[in-house]
């Protein structure tokens, strides 16, 4: 498998996550039952998401590898 492919699809997967996480959150603190712990439940997944984003930010403009065999002239 490419990498790129594998960290795109988890890239989309942590943003599922993360949504989720924040779903909860906005629940807890509805029924005033927000704890830090559970705040904090979702820094995990943010950077997560922040690191792969990134990579997937500078794919396109990290230059290519050479194919073996090519000639530079």
């Amino acid at each position: 498998m490419n990498w790129s492919k594998s960290i795109r699809q988890t890239h989309r997967w942590l943003s599922i996550v993360f949504t989720l996480t924040v779903i909860i959150n906005g629940i807890a603190v509805a029924m005033k039952k927000y704890t830090t712990s559970l705040g904090l439940s979702a820094v995990l997944p943010l950077a997560l998401l922040l690191l792969t984003g990134l990579y997937l930010f500078v794919l396109p403009y990290a230059p290519r590898r050479r194919k073996a065999g090519r000639s530079t002239t």
